[in-house]
């Protein structure tokens, strides 16, 4: 099978959850440009259009912008996109949250933001969408389900971010579990587990060029991630090459995971 082949997505349905900015979007240009009609949601409305129109120009970007926090702007999303499509061939659940401060200070609604928007929502929507996602697979190419976790949910962070590390390592583990469950529809679930990349997340770091330099000194391949690393390894996940690959965990971290 040819290359150009085994890496097609062209003519596909995708959301990316967090579309708007950083890794979402990133993920989002990616398939934008491949050939993929893709649905991106963020909370801000303004800055999800805006993404939206400015991939529009390389394909089709559609914005339906939701909290994904709330049961409610959930349900309203689900409904607005089934409205457009009866089938969805790739979710990418990458909306997430993140919250430090110092041990003996760490607040209750540092964890129940974070786990609530981390974990449960990409589980609540994946479940929602099922019926979608079945519609759209078949034994020789399945419906994909992709989850963006963290390098901070395998290894233990420098930082404060305890609610972020442990609500990544569930990420980790529920995309594991529904895999097992879906599997039968043939819907495979995968977990990419990002490290340094330009997000507003990474901002208090990337933003300052002595700390940039520190981040990415910590990085065994001496850079922080760029836009081809995670569309790149996203579009291999969703296309034929990917598609015998369901509950794995793949660190993209420039080796970060395997330095201690």
């Amino acid at each position: 099978m040819l290359i150009s082949e085994l890496f097609d997505v062209s003519g596909k349905v995708a959301i990316v959850t967090g579309g708007s900015r950083g890794i979402g979007e990133m993920i989002a240009e990616g398939l934008v440009k491949n050939g993929v009609r893709t649905y991106i949601t963020s909370r801000k409305a303004g800055d999800c259009d805006a993404t939206a129109a400015r991939l529009s120009e390389f394909g089709e970007c559609i914005s339906i912008p939701c909290d994904l926090s709330s049961s409610e702007s959930m349900d309203a999303f689900v409904a607005a996109f089934t409205e457009k499509e009866d089938k969805l061939h790739i979710l990418v659940n990458n909306a997430g949250a993140a919250w430090g401060a110092p041990l003996g200070e760490f607040p209750d609604v540092g964890f129940d933001k974070v786990m609530n928007i981390n974990v449960k929502a990409p589980f609540m929507l994946s479940q929602a969408l099922l019926p979608q996602i079945r519609a759209a697979a078949t034994e020789e190419d399945p419906g994909r389900i992709i989850m963006t976790g963290s390098i901070d949910g395998i290894r233990v962070p420098f930082g404060d971010n305890f609610s972020y590390s442990a609500s990544k390592a569930g990420v980790h583990m529920v995309a594991r579990h529904l895999a097992h469950f879906v599997v039968k529809d043939h819907i495979t679930v995968n977990t990419i587990a990002p490290g340094p990349f330009e997000s507003k997340m990474m901002g208090y770091m990337l933003d300052d060029p002595d700390s940039r330099k520190i981040v990415e000194g910590t990085v065994p391949l001496k850079r922080i991630g760029s836009p081809e690393d995670v569309a790149g390894t996203v579009i291999f996940l969703a296309s034929r090459a990917g598609a015998f690959m369901t509950g794995n965990v793949i660190p993209l971290d420039g080796g970060i995971s395997t330095h201690g």
